[in-house]
């Protein structure tokens, strides 16, 4: 009895140690559109957030950044992520059409932001 509980104990674990790096996997997010929170309810699809300028970007900043989906969703990035959009923003030549690829973990609909690097 003791070796069939030690054999399920061990299958258990082993199990669990297999799903936990698919779990934190970085994912990468090509050709997003970046946008502050404050005006991601603004647009229904991310084309439409096309308009959206960079000078009104940076002078939001203080709502946080995220990409929103082709279906309208916003994901926010995490405090460090909102730091690099703005950074990158500040850094641009570019006056609207803000598309970049955005790699990182997601955790729920926030992305802990790795890297963003605008197209």
């Amino acid at each position: 009895m003791k070796r069939v509980v030690f054999a399920a104990v061990a299958i258990a674990i082993l199990a669990i140690a297999a799903v936990l790096p698919l779990a934190a996997a970085a994912q990468t997010w090509n050709n997003a559109t970046i946008v502050d929170k404050s005006c991601s309810s603004k647009f229904k699809t991310d084309t439409a957030a096309d308009a959206h300028t960079v000078s009104c970007a940076v002078a939001c900043a203080s709502s946080g950044y995220g990409i929103l989906t082709s279906d309208g969703t916003f994901l926010a990035f995490d405090k460090d992520g909102s730091q690099k959009a703005l950074d990158a923003l500040k850094a641009t030549t570019k006056k609207d059409h803000i598309r970049a690829t955005v790699t990182g973990e997601m955790d729920g609909k926030t992305i802990k932001v790795e890297s963003i690097s605008l197209d």
